[in-house]
């Protein structure tokens, strides 16, 4: 199925000099616009970013897995270059929300069956995707996270020191936007500097910049306890994940310190094969050539079911 073309892009649209593909804006039917690129040739994987980021996460494992698929970059909506209407509610955040947006933006490209890989908050995006969207999605990767019913079930001091920002953005709307405008890099860019490429790190702060997407990242994590655990909780039990499951975490970070990832995981997606990457929170920039690897190996024909290789 082809699909009716995107609309066009916004006359101030210019190509990023760290992704490859020319920026298009595509409006979906909640209201949002959701900013993509698109690039390479094959069977089609959809790459979500994290919290604070934008698709631009994503520059250094793009050029690998282009050579053998076609490659869609999506800043979330309510993040970069990616917009919610202004009055949207806390549940246009949620990811069940988020990722009823990303397929009929999917569709709308043209691509009915299409893999996804999520990092951070794409990830979580990514496995509701996954549960709410089974026709649709043929894999799954989901990078340095366990579930958000799992996460907030195992709250502890630990946790709530080491991710405090759950806790800050999810404040009531006004309080934590009007924190993050007095210093946004004071918390946004804590712990990026040290991984990424001074450009990308330049491109997250333009977008974390503009107030609206302040209050996009902070709609994101009131939906967090507010809409995804008791979506989550609803599901539990009840629904599986039975595409194939690739979950990658990183030793060096907050997941490495954890219990059974993979066993938590396998409550949700029976199936999953996963490990440790030597890096931190940051796989696909601390990373890049193994999750690449990782991403090609989970998409291979004979993993996925395909009858031949992607042409």
């Amino acid at each position: 199925m082809t699909g009716t073309p995107p609309d066009p892009p916004l006359p101030d649209q210019s190509a990023n000099p760290l992704l490859p593909g020319e920026p298009c804006d595509v409006v979906v039917g909640s209201g949002a616009r959701i900013r993509v690129r698109e690039c390479g040739r094959g069977e089609p994987v959809l790459l979500l970013h994290g919290w604070p980021q934008t698709s631009v996460v994503w520059h250094r494992v793009v050029p690998g897995l282009a050579a053998e698929h076609r490659v869609v970059l999506a800043d979330l909506p309510g993040y970069g270059d990616s917009t919610l209407p202004a009055d949207a509610p806390v549940t246009a955040s949620g990811k069940r929300a988020m990722a009823a947006d990303l397929v009929e933006v999917m569709t709308r490209l043209g691509h009915e069956r299409f893999a996804v890989a999520g990092h951070d908050r794409g990830a979580r995006c990514a496995y509701r995707m996954a549960l709410d969207h089974p026709d649709r999605v043929r894999a799954l990767a989901v990078l340095d996270v366990l579930p958000t019913a799992d996460v907030l079930a195992g709250v502890d001091a630990r946790f709530a020191r080491g991710a405090w920002h759950w806790f800050v953005l999810s404040q009531p709307s006004g309080v934590a936007e009007r924190l993050l405008a007095a210093d946004p890099d004071a918390v946004l860019a804590w712990g990026l500097a040290e991984v990424c490429d001074p450009r990308a790190l330049a491109e997250y702060r333009a977008a974390w910049e503009r107030p609206e997407v302040r209050h996009g990242m902070c709609q994101d994590y009131r939906a967090g306890f507010d809409v995804d655990a008791a979506d989550d909780e609803a599901d539990r039990g009840r629904r599986t994940i039975g595409c194939p499951t690739r979950v990658l975490w990183g030793g060096r970070g907050p997941l490495g310190r954890t219990g059974d990832v993979l066993g938590t995981w396998r409550v949700w997606a029976p199936a999953a094969t996963g490990r440790a990457l030597a890096a931190g929170h940051h796989l696909p920039e601390e990373a890049p050539a193994e999750v690449c690897a990782e991403l090609l190996g989970l998409l291979a024909p004979q993993v996925v079911g395909d009858p031949s290789p992607a042409l």
